[in-house]
């Protein structure tokens, strides 16, 4: 058995998977890694550009270690980014509150003849 990490560029905030194969297939001349697999009792082939690998090895525990340290560094951001998310729906929260609250202050103040506004006539 083999043990793979790929990175992975079409999922924002996940950026790596791993994965257990059969077999793989590659050369000095491709760029490119075929992966084979059972699935179903039938063999499935996968192809991996050779730079998305980030690990290819034979040993399970190395590939444990290196899969667990990546999971502890993305958990990590992932706190920080729900973090963030969570600022950010309370500054746009008091936003939308301190704006309404500023336009009906104004709109209290339009109706003095102070305040030239042409829609008051109407």
């Amino acid at each position: 058995m083999y043990y793979v990490i790929k990175q992975q560029h079409t999922t924002p905030l996940h950026h790596f998977i791993g994965f257990v194969v059969e077999k793989y297939i590659a050369s000095k001349n491709n760029e490119h890694i075929i992966f084979e697999f059972q699935k179903e009792n039938k063999t499935e082939r996968k192809w991996v550009k050779k730079e998305d690998i980030i690990l290819l090895t034979e040993d399970k525990t190395f590939f444990l270690e290196i899969l667990n340290q990546f999971k502890v560094t993305q958990n990590a951001q992932q706190e920080l980014v729900n973090l963030a998310k969570e600022q950010l729906e309370q500054s746009m929260t008091n936003f939308s509150t301190v704006m309404n609250e500023e336009i009906d202050k104004f709109n209290e103040l339009k109706l003095s003849d102070d305040v030239p506004c042409i829609i008051k006539d109407f």
